[in-house]
């Protein structure tokens, strides 16, 4: 490598990672990259780094012992135990890592990662965060041994997993004769029926990496099954789960992860979920090669700026800011295995998904809810409330393993990580989730936010998708008929139309209740409709634009719905407006105002409440109620008082405006609502 590039080599990686060039003289002919940056040898020619290059991600599975990481060496050269512990004892502790680049046919180049996880019981936790990113296992079991406890529970972690390719592959096959190696093989292919691994579709490969037979044959294997692998979508929005964290001398904060989803470039600045804080990528390694970008599917290393690695923990994901949002709760499908445990509502588990690891309570939605468990092999749907949140999409999968004693009973994908409380028709909201397409998600999605409204910003969080597919998902729509769109808020016709219906309904009921009345005030009728600020606007402007409303100001009403008052009515509404024009801020009281009209009680009331309605008159409080004008001319007036003080008191407020204490202290009171003054312990302060 060039002095003074960035290299992601801590102390603990160099147990596994050398040199290049020590690396190379490991590798076997033809899969050699120690060159200079810019080019690679594969099958002895030399090719860009641009050119095309797939990459995939390749994980391990099986029992203690049983030989992973010896086969991942044989692979690629490259041991991928990096603890002093895991040498000495001989055993994977932690998940380690290799890489491998082999030429394909028509010049592209297949870069596999590899991902070699620990066997123990023990670790299997440490396993669940290796093997969340896979495109493809080595299903890796002993010829001398056969199938044992964690070949079955690793197995059935990448099934729940949808782990799609895989080989099973045989180790140390020169420890026993070819009769037991043909018993085995008969075993396994056996214990494989049925399964994606299933010997019909995929062979059982016999090695030994001690002499190295079979492995050629392995890597053809290895070839032909990724061909059948679609690339990883590295135009989607980028993301990145994290699981491991340590300081380069020099550099700072590295992390690596694999790269599951996008693109992720130097100088790029990303969000740390859950944390929410930002950081800024100084150095991109892909491999253990420096590079200006990593794209889905690969090993990535990120050095950090804006962090310390005190405040990354494996578990984190890095994705675009200002774009997703960390879920305490989350809706999904979830599976029991047939050897699990009836899991009862509200059961605890340990859940985990990708690198994260958690505690959860599962509730049971749905018709589950009220069978109170799921019975072993079935499947439900769920609500997982979580101790810690994180960043959760639709299509992520998860594992849960029982409370305690801790063993795998199930796992299953999310479906939604922004779930709404008390949903009606959440199962079928689950099932088109579940189980329809695009555009059958999108639909459902805008329908369950009816009369709030989603906008593309929030659509993005929700899903996971770009803006660019959603937008050309919406170009599909027939619209006006599915869906209305103002600007970037999305509104499902269907509900936009039965607020429309709403509204126009809620004014008439108003009209007739109150003939006296101008109209119904916008807060009244919004609170009425039960809709969001948006989009309720949105369904008042266009039925005014359809002239079926009127809009006076802060008041709506049916076109030609006015304010007919017979003569003793239009009367009283003078005389009680000049009673209180009149008496500047020495007003009446209310009831003595009203005591000397013609009308009845009940329509003098509603004659003060038109009064109040157009703001004619305010209330001041319960029992004091003043002209506009006298109120505009008060605030006129402390203005002028500010210049001569900022201050003001009771004393000084009663002889500027000449009033009793009984109004007084109302009259202050209101001012500091309206913000013209603000109390300060017996004073006011003149803003």
């Amino acid at each position: 490598m060039r002095k003074g590039c960035f290299q992601i080599y801590s102390r603990i990686e160099k147990a596994c990672i050398a040199s290049v060039d020590a690396r190379e003289r490991r590798r076997p002919a033809g899969c050699r990259v120690g060159v200079p940056p810019t080019h690679r040898v594969a099958g002895g020619r030399r090719y860009s780094i641009l050119s095309r290059m797939k990459s995939v991600i390749v994980g391990t599975a099986g029992h203690i012992d049983h030989g992973k990481t010896a086969l991942v060496k044989a692979l690629t050269g490259i041991d991928a135990d990096r603890l002093e512990e895991e040498k000495r004892r001989g055993i994977t502790i932690d998940i380690g890592f290799a890489h491998l680049e082999l030429p394909l046919p028509g010049g592209e180049i297949l870069r596999l990662g590899f991902v070699d996880v620990p066997g123990h019981e023990r670790f299997v936790r440490n396993m669940l965060a290796g093997v969340g990113g896979i495109d493809l296992v080595l299903l890796v079991i002993a010829a001398d041994e056969s199938i044992k406890p964690q070949t079955r529970e690793h197995f059935d972690i990448c099934r729940l997993l949808s782990v799609r390719r895989g080989i099973a592959v045989l180790t140390k096959s020169d420890l026993v004769d070819r009769e037991t190696l043909d018993v085995v093989k008969l075993e396994v292919e056996e214990f494989l029926r049925d399964s994606f691994l299933d010997p019909g579709h995929s062979s059982v490969i016999a090695v030994s990496s001690l002499t190295g037979a079979g492995i050629d044959e392995l890597r053809q294997a290895l070839v032909k099954s990724v061909a059948e692998i679609p690339a990883r979508d590295s135009s989607a929005l980028a993301r990145l789960p994290i699981d491991r964290v340590f300081t380069m001398k020099g550099f700072g904060a590295v992390v690596t992860g694999t790269l599951v989803s996008g693109t992720i470039r130097k100088e790029d600045e990303l969000e740390v979920f859950p944390s929410g804080r930002r950081v800024r990528i100084r150095g991109v390694q892909v491999h253990g090669q420096s590079a200006d970008l990593a794209v889905a599917g690969q090993r990535t290393a990120l050095n950090l700026t804006g962090v310390s690695t005190q405040e990354m923990t494996r578990g984190m994901v890095l994705a675009p800011p200002s774009t997703f949002h960390s879920s305490s709760r989350a809706d999904v499908s979830l599976a029991l295995l047939p050897s699990a445990k009836p899991l009862k509502d509200r059961a605890r588990v340990h859940l985990h998904a990708f690198t994260f690891e958690t505690i959860a309570t599962v509730v049971l939605v749905g018709q589950r809810s009220g069978q109170k468990q799921v019975s072993p092999g079935e499947n439900a749907f769920a609500q997982l409330r979580l101790a810690e949140p994180t960043l959760l999409l639709p299509g992520d999968r998860f594992i849960m393993r029982q409370f305690s004693p801790v063993v795998t009973i199930g796992g299953g994908v999310v479906l939604d990580a922004t779930p709404i409380s008390r949903m009606p028709g959440i199962e079928a909201f689950l099932q088109t989730l579940a189980e329809g397409d695009a555009l059958s998600i999108l639909r459902a999605r805008l329908a369950r936010r009816s009369r709030i409204g989603i906008t593309i910003t929030e659509l993005i969080a929700e899903t996971g998708w770009s803006r660019q597919a959603i937008e050309a998902y919406l170009s599909t729509f027939a619209r006006p008929a599915e869906v209305s769109r103002f600007g970037d808020l999305l509104v499902h016709q269907p509900a936009l139309e039965e607020l429309k219906s709403l509204i126009i309904n809620a004014v008439a009921g108003f009209h007739k209740k109150n003939p006296l009345v101008a109209g119904i005030s916008k807060e009244e009728l919004r609170d009425q409709a039960e809709a969001s600020g948006q989009v309720f606007t949105v369904a008042l402007d266009t039925l005014v634009r359809e002239r079926k409303l009127e809009v006076a100001g802060e008041v709506v009403h049916l076109p030609g719905q006015g304010v007919v008052m017979q003569d003793e009515e239009a009367e009283s509404h003078k005389i009680i407006e000049h009673a209180f024009a009149s008496a500047g801020l020495k007003v009446p009281a209310l009831k003595d105002v009203l005591t000397g009209l013609k009308v009845d009680k009940a329509r003098a009331q509603k004659i003060v409440t038109l009064l109040l309605r157009d703001k004619v008159l305010v209330k001041v409080s319960e029992d004091l109620v003043f002209h506009r004008d006298a109120l505009l001319n008060l605030r006129m007036r402390m203005s002028s008082e500010k210049t001569k003080s900022p201050k003001i008191d009771v004393a000084r407020f009663k002889d500027m405006t000449g009033v009793t204490r009984k109004y007084a202290i109302p009259l202050l009171e209101y001012l500091d609502r309206e913000h013209v003054t603000r109390r300060v312990g017996d004073e006011r302060v003149i803003l």
